[in-house]
């Protein structure tokens, strides 16, 4: 089986001066992730994952990287594509 092919499959560029860059859609194995989000923070661009909010207003992950190491080639992959 061949290991985690991640590939960025959509990014939608948003205008203006928002802190929220831009949405990403991934694909992994052939499976599609949507709403991964690239962020303007305080220590520069960082792409936080797919959430949605809770019955008690706050907002919730719903998918988690296994490891530090996926998140950082996720993270890699898409900020490469939003900047290239």
């Amino acid at each position: 089986m061949k290991g985690n092919e991640i590939e960025v499959s959509r990014i939608h560029k948003i205008e203006g001066d928002s802190k929220l860059k831009a949405f990403v859609d991934l694909s992994l194995d052939g499976v599609i992730i949507k709403g991964l989000r690239i962020v303007s923070g305080s220590s520069g661009l960082f792409v936080g994952m797919p959430r949605h909010q809770g019955k008690d207003g706050k907002w919730y992950n719903t998918v988690y990287p296994a490891t530090k190491e996926i998140q950082e080639r996720i993270s890699n992959l898409v900020l490469a594509a939003y900047e290239g």
